[in-house]
């Protein structure tokens, strides 16, 4: 005997399904009740199939069958169902239906079993489904090159404008010299092209080789300061056995490596690579957990590197021949120049201080050995720290007098006043998880979520960009 619902209540515009309830062999059954987002509607699918499974069993008149299905109505596994035909395991011959109606039957179930398993799946993660990225807003007459006026004015952060959504663990975000951007999607490994004034992203792009898991995957970007007449974008990517960087264009599916054997790890691997104003490719490389490679001068992780655009060492560097700028670093994953050149630093510290640090060529900057200020004469100070749970930062940009630090765990984006005064926080726990921040040719702020990484808490509609003009 089955019972069916007492009927479907509706309250503020979500169906509430009430408990189904099955007797079956002197057991009851309940479906399992929604949480008011559709999981009742996934519950019900799923019931229904297990419903539809017992009443094939009946009509088929096989105590065996019926066993396996109620096997199922627990969640055990049981023999894989077959359209049309059954298995008679005595005779281990498959046998006909008795009829058409147990096809349809059979299908329909399944049909209701594919659609209830995927809703549920969707339930139990607990996380919105990944959406197609997608604009949600354009600009049609944003210049593709700022004024000197537009590139001083700091942005208004009160005015966020959502530019796209749906994006699954954006990480590398350049921009290329007609305006549009080049956004780097971490984990699936592929490029996407945001049009100059906005609009849908286009996939361009996908890396081969790309190995994804904990914090390695797809990284920086970056686009050559020759791209009119070169083409030529790098990558910062965590391969099969080490992470490294590459050169293409958005056409060559075959990209050149032109440095590896940095060491990966699940943790730290750094990862930002940008162009500095000397025209060289300056690279953000993390310890991979192992704080010793980052005192070691012969090894290039816990460093920034200064490198070519052929990947060899850059001329100039502290030691000839040898591709680091500075050391000591644990985890650098921003870095910005502002207007007389000088180059700012982001460090993730370990439980303790987190680090904004200028960078000097030849300089230690204390990893393991010290965290945060330490006064030490062996090692440089960071000009700002803060505390682990404010900040965890990423990205950072100079955009007029002010440097903007975009904050993991701390969810916020700080602002760090160059001119002098005390770092302020911004957008507090509105947006989660900041990873990128940087200044568009228009001179406008982009910002970046990065709530789909598997330590953040997605809402509908993550991963995005932020506009702030």
């Amino acid at each position: 005997m089955v019972a069916g619902p007492a009927g479907l209540a509706q309250s503020t515009g979500t169906f509430i399904v009430p408990h189904w309830t099955l007797a079956f062999s002197g057991h009851t059954f309940h479906a399992m009740v929604g949480d008011g987002n559709g999981c009742a509607w996934a519950g019900l699918t799923a019931y229904i199939s297990r419903v539809m499974a017992v009443t094939i069993a009946a009509r088929k008149g096989r105590a065996k069958a019926r066993t396996a299905l109620f096997s199922a109505l627990h969640g055990r596994r049981t023999a894989r169902p077959h359209l049309g035909t059954d298995l008679d395991r005595g005779s281990r011959k498959r046998v006909k239906f008795a009829g058409a109606w147990h096809r349809w039957a059979m299908r329909t179930r399944l049909l209701f079993a594919t659609a209830g398993a995927a809703m549920l799946t969707a339930c139990s993660s607990g996380e919105p489904a990944q959406s197609t990225p997608r604009a949600e807003a354009t600009l049609p007459s944003a210049p593709a090159v700022a004024s000197a006026t537009a590139a001083a004015k700091a942005p208004d952060l009160s005015k966020p404008q959502t530019l796209v959504t749906g994006l699954d663990v954006p990480w590398g975000l350049a921009f290329l010299p007609d305006g549009s951007a080049l956004v780097g999607e971490r984990d699936k490994g592929d490029i996407l092209q945001i049009p100059v004034g906005g609009g849908d992203p286009k996939k361009v792009y996908q890396m081969p080789g790309v190995d994804s898991g904990g914090e390695g995957g797809l990284l920086g970007l970056a686009v050559d300061p020759s791209y009119r007449e070169n083409k030529l974008v790098y990558a910062y990517f965590t391969g099969s056995n080490d992470n490294r960087i590459v050169k293409f264009t958005l056409d060559d599916k075959s990209p050149q490596v032109i440095f590896d054997g940095i060491t990966k790890g699940s943790r730290h691997n750094g990862g930002r690579i940008a162009f500095g104003p000397d025209g060289m490719l300056y690279v953000g490389t993390g310890d991979a957990s192992d704080g010793e490679q980052s005192q070691d001068p012969k090894d290039v992780n816990g460093k920034i590197l200064r490198l070519t655009t052929d990947g060899r060492p850059a001329p100039g560097n502290p030691a000839a021949g040898s591709p680091v700028w500075s050391m000591g670093h644990r985890n650098v994953q921003g870095m910005a120049w502002d207007a007389d050149k000088k180059m700012y630093g982001i460090e993730f510290g370990q439980d303790t201080w987190d680090e904004v640090n200028v960078i000097e060529p030849g300089k230690n900057y204390g990893w393991p050995t010290v965290e945060g200020e330490a006064g030490d004469a062996r090692f440089v100070d960071p000009i700002v720290q803060w505390k682990t749970d404010d900040a965890s930062p990423s990205g950072a940009a100079i955009a007029g007098d002010t440097l903007y630090v975009a904050a993991l765990k701390g969810q916020r984006l700080w602002t760090v006043p160059l001119g002098g005064g005390a770092p302020k926080a911004a957008l507090t726990g509105e947006y989660g998880r900041l990873r990128t921040v940087a200044v568009a040719p228009d001179g406008a702020l982009w910002l970046t979520t990065s709530n789909r990484d598997g330590r953040g808490d997605p809402a509908d509609g993550d991963d995005r960009i932020l506009r702030f003009s």
